[in-house]
């Protein structure tokens, strides 16, 4: 059995309406969630396949991280899928650096995140003091690259045109795997 803890305000996504979003993770994972709405601890016990049911902590992380239930999901839809979570609070000096820096990721009316996602093919979520990413590997190194480069101070023409070149190496590679 494995333990997550989500946040609050996210509680009701996970749960969803009339418990609907719980039943599809646990039918999908093959796994069942106790979710503690006191406290936001979710247990996760593996019921079916275990390894389906190791993708549900996953799955229950990214809704906590404000990720949609569908984008969370998607997590089986693919072996290689993966979540990963950049904290941004790590790269700040203070609060007023961290406003700075999440701005710097979201972009002018959320420009800048939406071409992340256009761009690497990947989902980008931002909440709280982190910035989720949904997708294959290469779809979230390319992600997690942008972000360190935006942290870092680069201009956003820079970001742009490393993902408009990570963008035509992905969509240029010739995919062997069956579908």
């Amino acid at each position: 059995m494995q333990h997550v803890t989500v946040p609050q305000d996210r509680i009701g996504v996970l749960i969803g309406e009339g418990g609907e979003t719980m039943r599809e993770i646990e039918e999908a994972a093959e796994v069942r969630l106790d979710i503690d709405s006191e406290n936001g601890s979710v247990a996760i016990e593996s019921v079916g396949d275990p390894v389906t049911g190791m993708v549900a902590p996953d799955i229950v992380r990214a809704i906590g991280r404000g990720f949609a239930p569908d984008a969370a999901l998607s997590l089986l839809d693919h072996d290689l899928r993966m979540f990963d979570l950049i904290d941004i609070d790590d790269a700040a000096r203070n609060q007023n650096d961290l406003q700075r820096h999440k701005g710097r990721l979201i972009g002018e009316n959320g420009r800048t995140r939406e071409l992340m996602e256009e761009l690497s093919g990947a989902n980008v979520v931002i909440y709280g003091s982190t910035l989720g990413i949904i997708g294959q590997p290469e779809e979230v190194q390319a992600v997690r690259r942008a972000a360190e480069m935006i942290l870092d101070g680069a201009p956003h023409g820079a970001v742009y045109s490393f993902l408009e070149r990570k963008h035509n190496e992905l969509t240029n590679d010739v995919d062997l795997t069956p579908e």
